[in-house]
């Protein structure tokens, strides 16, 4: 199976070699590279087209935001399967995207995941936070459980079939879709019990009081855009992320 991995960028030359590196380590034999940069005015394209020889399609120009840069990318994805690596992110081994894919073919299912380590801005070998992600039951979206986004491997035409982000929403459009897809459209998906992909802290999400409030609303929309009772589904949510600070 042909894999089109997505990576979104802006301004991204001081952390985008580590993204590539990790990308060029894979063993998986049949990946297609598609970056789209919103016009980045570093160096960001030319790191790129210097020290990944296998990028397939890189587009530069503005757009209106990651979601959209995402989308974008998707839409021109030719693989069977599609997946994620932001410009702040690595893969965390050489066989990650090799392994995701023997599991999803092992369990025929449409989509996979894996488990996220958070690690430091300067020092990736420093894990801040490990989030397991745990095997795949439809019933524990009910409590905000969700697979980590960056992880997520699923069959092209499922985007097609089940549209892509919600524009509108601009920090949990990864949510939102994660929920229209496993809840609302009910995508089976196995679990890869791995941390195949490791995110550097500082997102979006979580850099001031502001965007956490912006988030909180967004993940509300999100739930209630797929008929989720959002009270309990955000508090335990929310509550069920402490543990990974220790679980490390």
């Amino acid at each position: 199976m042909k894999v089109s991995v997505i990576t979104a960028t802006y301004n991204s030359s001081k952390t985008i070699l580590d993204t590539l590196t990790s990308l060029n380590e894979q063993t998986y034999p049949d990946i297609e590279y598609i970056i789209i940069d919103g016009g980045s005015s570093d160096n960001t394209v030319s790191v790129i087209k210097e020290h990944c020889p296998q990028v397939a399609s890189i587009v530069s120009e503005p757009d209106q935001g990651i979601y959209d840069a995402l989308n974008k990318g998707i839409n021109a994805a030719t693989g069977d399967i599609v997946g994620f690596l932001h410009s702040d992110d690595l893969l965390a081994y050489p066989d990650a995207i090799k392994e995701l894919v023997e599991t999803l073919q092992r369990e025929k299912t449409q989509a996979v995941y894996a488990d996220l380590e958070y690690v430091s801005k300067d020092d990736t070998e420093k894990v801040i936070r490990k989030w397991t992600s745990g095997a795949f039951e439809k019933q524990k979206l009910r409590n905000g459980w969700m697979p980590p986004h960056p992880t997520f491997f699923m069959k092209r035409d499922l985007y097609t079939q089940y549209g892509m982000f919600d524009l509108s929403l601009k920090i949990a459009a990864d949510y939102d879709s994660l929920l229209r897809y496993l809840w609302t459209n009910n995508v089976t998906a196995s679990y890869l019990p791995k941390v195949v992909t490791k995110m550097r802290v500082g997102g979006a999400s979580n850099r001031s009081l502001a965007n956490i409030i912006a988030k909180t609303k967004e993940d509300i929309q999100a739930l209630k855009n797929n008929q989720l009772f959002w009270p309990s589904a955000l508090l335990i949510k929310n509550v069920s992320k402490i543990p990974q600070f220790f679980k490390r």
